[in-house]
């Protein structure tokens, strides 16, 4: 599935088809369901990040070396706060679909504000293995 945000300097499409899943678990010595969970629990390398992006780029239509140039300016030189919610787009829509309105604007994710106070409420929760309350946490971030 694809979906549209705003990386850098523009729009972009990103989509992750199963080959290129393949190479993301392949890249990051992890398998999805793991990379999803570091992602979310705030628990990532910057290669989960900046592969999860230049990959995407890929699946969305760019050229491997115009990604990579981009990944290079807009992900690995810019604060994590800009990057993070844009890899974990890329993951929510493998897991959930794309959002109706997939056009989420820079620390946006379906249309929900992302901040570092619902990430880690929403982490603290996690961290008790209590399922329960960290959707009703992520829910309510």
């Amino acid at each position: 599935m694809k979906h549209t945000a705003f990386l850098g300097d523009s729009e972009h499409t990103f989509a992750l088809p199963f080959p290129l899943i393949e190479e993301l678990q392949r890249k990051t010595g992890v398998g999805i369901g793991l990379l999803f969970q570091r992602i979310r629990s705030l628990s990532f390398s910057i290669g989960d990040i900046s592969e999860t992006i230049r990959l995407a780029l890929v699946g969305g239509g760019m050229e491997p070396a115009e990604a990579f140039k981009l990944v290079a300016v807009y992900v690995q030189q810019r604060p994590l706060a800009e990057t993070l919610p844009v890899a974990l787009s890329i993951l929510e829509v493998i897991w959930f679909g794309a959002p109706a309105d997939s056009q989420d604007e820079p620390g946006q994710i379906d249309g929900s504000k992302i901040d570092a106070a619902s990430v880690t409420a929403t982490t603290e929760a996690a961290a008790t293995g209590d399922l329960a309350a960290a959707i009703s946490e992520a829910d309510r971030g």
